[in-house]
Parts: structure tokens; C-alpha cells; sequence
């Protein structure tokens, strides 16, 4: 008899330590690709969510609590970013979603965020649906802080014609993530009038792009407008230096992955790409102390994808922000916080006075977007160009 009045005694008492333990820690969970092709962009963005953390964490946490991450590996694969999703929600009971980095994976995970009411501040994806979910979800629960896909191709289609080019040719892959780039780069040069002269595509894992840019090169192609990640778009750098046939290439975001700057070498030198950061043009005290501690904790430099880090810290902050301001872990309550921000935020990206409302769930505009070179192994902040 005694003896089970003891047993049940310290089970009682392990279980208020459990929830005293649970009680203390605020739970964000951080998913992306930390294995494969995309890994650069999944683990910079996991490791600048890490630093703001830290950060917040040192100074006291937010709502008397610490910050806890709960991160997943998606590998890439659609079905396991839902998978995660759902064991966030459901067993690890996240108070929010930072994250992914694929479309794909992306699209296949938001449903499950707005069905909790749960808000997700997707901080890579450039794909992602995020406005468009309003049609079908009033209540939106999906944010992005990230230059999305309609920005991307104003920008890249925008550069060649500066740059006085006609002729472009498309060569996308031919994942949800390169096929939605080319139609939004087919459909800003239609508005233009322009039409390409070749469009192409190609697989991820492809290591020979000859045969297509033969083709571009035949139809008198005078730049080349590319969609795709790092280790593909090297290929097709290395194919064009194979090939002797080196027109301009402008193209999305992940050209600054560092999987192709190191896969390219010197046959990627000139290429270019929209960005929100560049890690050699940091200049506020913001940014360079970002660059500083980044380096400092993960001993990596330059950084293997500098804008996925720097999105991932700001999203963390957002977060903590609107947490405050709704001084409630509550979705809604977080939610509504995050639509009306009463204070700006200062971040590596940029200053966000008000990021969201409630029929806008896009933070970042064009003009925070600036344009980067790929120049002997890191990128540079794009010098004005010359028409031609």
C-alpha cells in the first residue's frame, strides 16, 4: 500500500515537472531540406532561425518563455514535408511553421497550417502558394517573407532587356519550382511583347545540358533566362564552356547557392540573379554583425546560401515580434499580430514597417530586391547596366 502511494507520489510529481518544462519553452518548428541538392538552402535557413533564437533566448525569450526549434528534414520529398507538417501540429504542438525551401514540398504542406490555424511564415520558397490561398482559405494562416516567383522573373526578364537583349531562350527544370518560373518569365516577356526564341527544360540530377543549349544556340539566342537550383545550373554553365557558346545568363535566385558557384568555377562567373541579401554588400550594423556571428558559430564563409540564412533569421524575428505584440501564443491572436504590426522591424533583408495585412501575406517587394554577380567564387552586388 505504501509502496504505490510512493509510486504514484513521484509520478505525480514527474508529471507537473514535465509540464512546468513544457510550460517554460515556446515551440517553432523549422523544416526544409538539411540532406541532398538543396541542403545549402535548407541548413543556411535552419542555422539563421538558430541564430536568432540565441539571440532572442539571451535577452530573455519572449512572454517570460525560451524559444524552443523543433526541425525536420524534408529531403526534398513533397510527401514528407506534409508528413512533418502534421507531427508539428499534432505531437510536437508548434505555436508556428518557418520554412520550407521547395515548392513542391510547400504546396503540399500549407493546407494543414490554415486547417489548425496555425500561422506558417514560409521563408524560402519562392513558388509556394501563399496570396492565392485567400480564394480558398478566408482566414489565411500562410505568410512568406521571400522574393516570390512573380518578383524573380520581373527582375531576370527585366535585366536582359536593360541589358538590351531579344532573343532570350528559357531552360527551367522541370520541377513545380523551374516550370512555374518559366510560365511567370513566358508571361512578363509577353506583356513586353517578347517572345522566346527556345524554351527548354531539363531533370534534376542532369549533368549534360549540350543538346538543349545546341538547340538555343541554333534558334540565334542572344541571352539565356534559367530556372532550376545550383548543382543543374552549374551543368548548364559547364555544358555552355563544353559547347564554346557563352551568352549572358540571368537567372532565379539559386544561382547563388553555393553548389554552383563551387560546381561552375570560373565558367559561372558574370552569371546573375535577383536577391534580398548579399552576404559581400552587408553595410548596415544589422547586417554585418548577422555576417559576423553567422561565421563565427558555424565557422563557414562565405555562406553556402546567404539569402536562405538571412530570410530564415528574419522570419524568426517576425515571429518573436508578433508574438509579443499579441502577448499570446495563440494562432489567431499571432495571426492578427502579424497582419498589423504596430512597430517596424529592422532586419538583414530589410526594414518591414507594416510586411503584412490581412489580404497580403507577401513581405517582400521588388524594390527590396537588388541584383547579385557571380565574381571568382562569391557573389557581388551587380553593377548599373549598359544597354546595348
Amino acid at each position: 500500500m505504501r509502496l504505490s502511494v510512493v509510486l504514484s507520489f513521484l509520478l505525480a510529481v514527474s508529471l507537473i515537472g514535465c509540464t512546468k518544462k513544457s510550460e517554460d519553452t515556446i515551440k517553432v518548428g523549422v523544416f526544409g531540406p538539411f540532406t541532398g541538392g538543396s541542403a545549402p538552402m535548407g541548413v543556411s535557413m535552419r542555422n539563421g532561425v538558430q541564430i536568432a533564437i540565441d539571440e532572442i533566448n539571451a535577452s530573455g525569450g519572449v512572454l517570460g518563455k525560451k524559444i524552443q526549434m523543433v526541425d525536420r528534414d524534408d529531403e526534398a520529398k513533397n510527401e514528407r514535408g506534409g508528413q512533418i507538417m502534421q507531427e508539428f501540429l499534432d505531437k510536437e504542438n508548434v505555436v508556428a511553421v518557418l520554412g520550407p525551401i521547395n515548392t513542391g514540398v510547400a504546396d503540399a504542406s500549407t493546407q494543414y497550417p490554415n486547417q489548425k490555424k496555425v500561422p506558417m511564415i514560409i521563408n524560402v520558397s519562392a513558388g509556394a502558394k501563399v496570396n492565392e490561398l485567400f480564394k480558398t482559405n478566408p482566414e489565411n494562416y500562410v505568410f512568406r517573407i521571400a522574393a516570390n516567383d512573380d518578383i524573380q522573373s520581373k527582375v531576370i526578364v527585366g535585366e536582359a532587356m536593360k541589358r538590351g537583349y531579344k532573343k532570350p531562350a528559357l531552360l527551367c527544370d522541370d520541377t513545380n519550382y523551374g516550370q512555374n518560373g518559366r510560365e511567370k518569365m513566358e508571361g512578363v516577356l509577353k506583356s513586353l511583347n517578347v517572345k522566346p526564341v527556345y524554351i527548354g527544360k531539363f531533370k534534376l540530377k542532369d549533368t549534360d545540358m549540350s543538346a538543349q543549349l545546341q538547340e538555343a544556340k541554333a534558334a540565334g539566342a542572344d541571352v539565356l533566362l534559367v530556372y532550376g537550383i545550383g548543382p543543374e545550373l552549374a551543368a548548364i554553365s559547364n555544358s555552355m564552356s563544353r559547347i564554346g557558346w557563352n551568352p549572358e545568363m540571368i537567372g532565379s535566385w539559386t544561382l547563388a547557392m553555393s553548389n554552383y558557384i563551387t560546381n561552375a568555377g570560373k565558367n559561372g562567373n558574370g552569371t546573375k540573379m535577383p536577391q534580398t541579401f548579399i552576404e559581400q554588400a552587408a553595410s548596415t550594423p544589422k547586417q554585418k554583425k548577422f555576417v559576423e556571428d553567422y561565421k563565427a558559430k558555424f565557422k563557414e564563409s562565405p555562406i553556402a546560401s546567404a539569402v536562405s540564412a538571412a530570410q530564415g533569421y528574419d522570419s524568426m524575428y517576425l515571429l518573436k515580434n508578433a508574438i509579443q505584440q499579441a502577448n499570446s501564443t495563440e494562432g489567431k491572436k499571432i495571426k492578427e499580430a502579424l497582419e498589423n504590426f504596430n512597430a517596424p522591424y529592422e532586419g538583414v533583408t530589410g526594414t518591414y514597417a507594416k510586411p503584412f495585412s490581412t489580404t497580403d501575406h507577401e513581405a517582400v517587394k521588388e524594390t527590396n530586391v537588388m541584383l547579385g554577380e557571380v565574381k571568382d567564387g562569391i557573389v557581388i552586388q551587380a553593377t548599373t547596366p549598359t544597354k546595348k
